[in-house]
Order: structure tokens, then C-alpha cells, then sequence
């Protein structure tokens, strides 16, 4: 639409700067320590420390200023409520789904994280909620009134019409406040990725006011990328890697492989995951999809769940499971068992698959070890 954007995501796979980007161009390593020193200096003065993700949200927000984007995207880092992101005053509010995830923090039930993400929600703004659950529906109308908040809900608001498999992605067609579009090609897997593509859509045609145009949107989602998710990187044998890290997630990644990614040969799973999620909830769905066995490991994090757990969930639930000390190691042990033929899946945490992707692509890892 000839907007200057700035993108505040999170994790990154193989470089903080991945995370403050405008136009799609991530923050370089001059201009981020910059960024960093600016903040060290207010630190010093104030006698406030900030947390890491505290840091890293307001030196995007400092380089969004520097470079007069026109509009930001801010992907909260958790939760929302108390998410160091809340403190932007949005004229557009996203919820995308809820699950059981952070249950620690946000806690243990969908209503619990639900009220918490709809802290996000703005008075007399636009909240889109890309979920009929109808537990979030009801919290998420709830919050609404209460700010006179103009609610878009999915099915209602906004329609996905169509959404089927197709060559190199998904096939959909979105039914907006604004405008129809059909027979859209997504050049992403997942049943999912047509919902959140449709969801995308909507979200950019709230904050505009209008409709986008055929055009805009046809030629945007065909070339549309998200590396480290459902991302085929290798062939003979396939190895596909998806950062499903939570159990929805993993039901994604269940959905979508035998049509997006189907073999003739064997298919096997490396798996790691980080604390904080239920390891059954994970693992179950997993083991019935019928994988011909489980590598397991823990990812580069201090909130890895050993390898020696996670290989204990997958014999629980009736798998074949080795243990390894690193993701690496598990990804050559799968490769030495695997044939042209076969897939191998990995799966857990963006942590892993960070460590995969690199070793598979020959991408270095800007993070401290």
C-alpha cells in the first residue's frame, strides 16, 4: 500500500536483529547498538533496569520513532495485560487464538489466558478476535462493551469462505467488511495459515479504513514467507521444520502434514520443548499421527525440558524414542536412519528448529552459547 512498517516480532532464529525490522529490512548491528547504548544511558540515569524483552521493546519503538514508520506491528511477547508491548495505544487490537499456553504466568485454564490477552483490546477502538471458541467470544465481548470497542469476530465480521489445500500453499477466499476475495493462493502450509492469512487481511483493512484491492492481496500472500514455520528446507529426505511449541500448534502441524507433506517412506520426529507446556498434550498427538520413531532433545534455552523427559512422554504414549544431547545431534542420528523417501519433522520449540534450520541451510547463529 506504499506504507513505511516497522515489525516488532518475537522469538528470532538466528539473530536478535531479526526481531526490529522496517520494510522487512532487520535492524543492523550498528544502528541496534546504538539503539542499546541510548537505553543504557537512561538506565543509568533513572536507576531502572529493564528486563531483556523490556529493552527490546522500547528500542524498536526508539527505532520506529528514528525512522518514521507509518504504521508498527507489535506482536506481544506474552500474554497481553501485563505485556511490556500494552503500552501502546493501538487503534487495532489482534487476538489470534487461545490455548494452554505460559500457563504458569498467565494461568492454567482458556478463560485465565483468554482475560488476560483481551487486556490488549483499546477504548473505542477495533478488536478483531480470530477464534470462535466460544469461551474467548464470550470474555473477549465482554471486554468490548466495557471500552465500546468495535468487535470483528470470525464468521461474523469476517468470513473465510474457502480454505483448501493447493499447490505450494492454501486456496482461500475472504469475505471482509470491505470486499471479497477469491481464489487466493497463500504460499503457505496449514490449515491454519488460512485463517491467519484472512485475519491479516481484515486487521490491515481495519487500521486503513477501506478495502485493500484484489491486487494487494493476491500479490502479497503468494509470496508470503514465515521461515521456521511448516518450512520445507531439504529434500532426500524431506525435512520440514514447524515451531508448533504449544498443543495447538502440535494439532496444526498433525493437520496439515499428510497433505502438505506426504512420503512413501517412514516419517521421524525430532522434539524438544521448553518448560511450561503440558509434555502429554504435546506428545499424544504426535505418537497417533503414526511417526516411525522420536529424537529427542533439549533446545538451547534455560527453560529446556531435558531430552530424557520428553523421551519418556513418547514411550508413554506407545513411541519409539532416542535421546540426544543436542538438536543437531538428534537431526544426524534421523538423517542416518532416514532414506530419500522418508520425512523427517521438526518439532517443539522455534529454539530447535533455529538449531536445524541453521545447521540445514548454513545459516550461523548470532546468539551467545
Amino acid at each position: 500500500m506504499g506504507l513505511r512498517v516497522g515489525t516488532f516480532t518475537s522469538p528470532d532464529l538466528h539473530a536478535i536483529n531479526e526481531r526490529i525490522a522496517v520494510n522487512a529490512d532487520p535492524v543492523d548491528d550498528e544502528a541496534f547498538i546504538a539503539l542499546l547504548s541510548r537505553l543504557a544511558d537512561v538506565e543509568s540515569v533513572s536507576g531502572i533496569e529493564l528486563t531483556r524483552f523490556e529493552l527490546l521493546t522500547v528500542a524498536a519503538l526508539l527505532r520506529f520513532s528514528d525512522e518514521g514508520v507509518d504504521v508498527a506491528v507489535i506482536e506481544v511477547g506474552m500474554g497481553g495485560t501485563w505485556d511490556s508491548t500494552n503500552v501502546i495505544d493501538s487503534k487495532v487490537a489482534v487476538l489470534t487464538n487461545v490455548d494452554l499456553d505460559h500457563t504458569a504466568v498467565l494461568g492454567p485454564t482458556i478463560s485465565a489466558i483468554a482475560n488476560d490477552k483481551v487486556g490488549i483490546f483499546r477504548r473505542e477502538a477495533i478488536a478483531i478476535v480470530a477464534t470462535n471458541d466460544a469461551i474467548v467470544v464470550e470474555i473477549a465481548q465482554r471486554q468490548a462493551n466495557e471500552l465500546a470497542a468495535e468487535l470483528w469476530l470470525l464468521d461474523d465480521s469476517f468470513v473465510l469462505e474457502r480454505n483448501e489445500l493447493a499447490l505450494g500453499g492454501r486456496a482461500i477466499t475472504v469475505r471482509t467488511p470491505f470486499e471479497r476475495y477469491e481464489d487466493v493462493l497463500v504460499s503457505l502450509h496449514g490449515i491454519h495459515q488460512g485463517v491467519n492469512a484472512a485475519t491479516a487481511i481484515v486487521a490491515a483493512e481495519a487500521f486503513l479504513g477501506r478495502a485493500l484491492g484484489q491486487d494487494v492481496v493476491a500479490s502479497t500472500l503468494r509470496v508470503a514467507r514465515m521461515p521456521g514455520r511448516m518450512e520445507l528446507i531439504s529434500r532426500k529426505p524431506m525435512i520440514v521444520v514447524d515451531g508448533a511449541h504449544n498443543p495447538a500448534g502440535v494439532r496444526a502441524l498433525c493437520a496439515t502434514l499428510d497433505g502438505a507433506f506426504f512420503v512413501q517412506g517412514e516419517r521421524r520426529c525430532v522434539l524438544g520443548m521448553l518448560s511450561g507446556r503440558d509434555i502429554d498434550d504435546m506428545v499424544a498427538p504426535l505418537v497417533a499421527l503414526g511417526f516411525t520413531e522420536f529424537h529427542c532433545c533439549a533446545p538451547h534455552s534455560p527453560r529446556a525440558v531435558p531430552a530424557s523427559q520428553v523421551a519418556d512422554a513418547v514411550r508413554r504414549h506407545g513411541g519409539i524414542a532416542f535421546e540426544h544431547p543436542s538438536g543437531t545431534a538428534a537431526l544426524a542420528h534421523a538423517r542416518e536412519r532416514s532414506t530419500d523417501e522418508d520425512l523427517i519433522v521438526v518439532a517443539g520449540s522455534l529454539y530447535l528448529v533455529a538449531e536445524v534450520r541453521g545447521e540445514v541451510i548454513h545459516v550461523a547463529s548470532r546468539h551467545l552459547s
